[in-house]
């Protein structure tokens, strides 16, 4: 067997392993390691790699700043930061049929933009609207399903976790990433909330309305949500002026929630070991999945794989828009076995190398920015799309009254809507470049 063949057949043995409940971190070292072995013939490179790989990979500077995020929507939980969105969100927007939905979904949005992670985002966004959506006589199935879409938007609204890693990836600038996918997920809140006004038209029994709020009420809640844009200033603003590197500005945004928090009473002795332990094991849950990554891509550049099939694509002369779309399937076929971080990881350094060979009328940064925001979005799908999308099976379990099956019908509009944006985003790669050009 050649080295392309053994290449080639680790795909499929990767994803037997993770069907089999297998680690995806684990699955992905084991593969990196036997393919090395089946390719060098010796365990000396592997020993080295493996020395080389875990010092290369934890102690990367550029890496920081993934528990810094991680910490900083820990803190920003405890500092009341979800609740106060929400109630301003509903204060607005509340009284509308489907209104209470729409304000779970903009506050999804807002709590995204200090948090950096989906999961983290649906979690605690349904433990404060999933009562309030259930007392207003909201379905299982609209609520879970507006929650769990709205917890996407915590990987696509900066900062973003995902983002840093496809820009450490694709050795892009972190700061101009963030302001790519700033457009593309406010379409992505617009969205949702279009599809919430649609839906509750065709199923009128399944929302309910709150009572229309006074003004006052109104901006005094809005003036209740100063923290969050003083965070959100504080972070995303200092990265995009220069002011900090996209590191200072995370540690600058956690130990500012982190001071929200203790002012608010949320941030105890005990709530700040429990956050700083639940942050360790998801830094570690990621790192692992890096260090697997990084050993299952070095096989794979052994093996030739990426290089061979990028040669094979541009000398067949396969129209660039064709490949785009396959990629983009692709995506959306692993999302249902894989979460996001993996796909990412896995994917980037097979398929960046193969569309950046072609020509889509963009210059090679751009094109990597662009490139990032599609991927991203479509990796966001895989998070509400069965039979494993993760954040159907967070929300899910909180809704102890809803079968798993209402929540897959609950989120099936919102799938619509992503996979309407998508084809709006590759077909006028502007959009995503608009921030980037203007400021840049």
């Amino acid at each position: 067997m050649s080295n392309l063949e053994i290449g080639i057949w680790s795909f499929p043995v990767l994803l037997l392993l993770i069907f089999f409940r297998l680690p995806i971190g684990l699955a992905m070292l084991m593969c990196g390691i036997v393919g090395t072995w089946l390719v060098t013939g010796t365990w000396n490179p592997i020993l080295a790699k493996l020395k080389a790989e875990t010092y290369s990979t934890f102690s990367s500077h550029s890496l920081s700043i993934i528990p810094l995020f991680l910490l900083m929507g820990q803190f920003a939980g405890l500092g009341g930061m979800s609740q106060s969105l929400f109630k301003a969100a509903n204060a607005w927007l509340g009284h509308r049929k489907g209104g209470v939905a729409m304000s779970a979904v903009g506050a999804c949005a807002g709590f995204g933009a200090i948090c950096g992670s989906s999961l983290a985002t649906a979690a605690t966004m349904a433990q404060v609207a999933l009562p309030e959506l259930r007392r207003y006589g909201y379905s299982g199935a609209l609520a879970t399903g507006a929650l769990a879409a709205g917890g996407t938007l915590g990987i696509l609204i900066p900062p973003s976790i995902v983002l840093v890693i496809y820009a450490i990836l694709a050795e892009q600038n972190i700061a101009k990433l963030f302001m790519a996918a700033f457009v593309p997920g406010i379409l992505a809140a617009i969205g949702y909330m279009i599809a919430i006004s649609i839906y509750v038209r065709l199923y009128p029994e399944s929302a309910g309305a709150s009572p229309r709020q006074p003004y006052g009420e109104r901006f005094k809640a809005l003036f209740d949500v100063w923290p969050v844009l003083l965070v959100f200033i504080a972070v995303v603003g200092g990265i995009y002026t220069g002011t900090f590197t996209p590191t200072e500005a995370a540690a600058i945004g956690a130990a500012g929630t982190g001071l929200i928090a203790l002012v608010n009473g949320g941030l105890t002795r005990k709530t700040f070991v429990d956050s700083v332990l639940s942050t360790a094991v998801a830094t570690a849950m990621i790192f692992f999945i890096v260090f697997g990554a990084s050993m299952y891509n070095g096989f794979l550049a052994l093996s030739q794989v990426p290089q061979q099939v990028a040669a094979a694509i541009v000398d067949g002369g396969f129209n660039p828009w064709i490949v785009l779309v396959t990629i983009l399937l692709l995506y959306l076929v692993l999302g249902c076995v894989m979460d996001s971080l993996s796909m990412i990881l896995l994917t980037i350094p097979i398929f960046f190398p193969i569309v950046s060979a072609l020509d889509y009328g963009l210059g090679p940064e751009e094109f990597a920015i662009w490139f990032g925001i599609i991927v991203l979005i479509v990796v966001e799908v895989g998070l509400i799309t069965p039979p494993v999308g993760m954040n159907l099976f967070v929300i899910n379990s909180m809704a102890k009254d809803t079968p798993i099956s209402a929540t897959y019908r609950g989120v099936t509009p919102f799938v619509v809507t992503d996979l309407v944006r998508t084809v709006i985003l590759v077909l006028f790669p502007a959009i995503s470049l608009f921030m980037v050009r203007w400021l840049y």
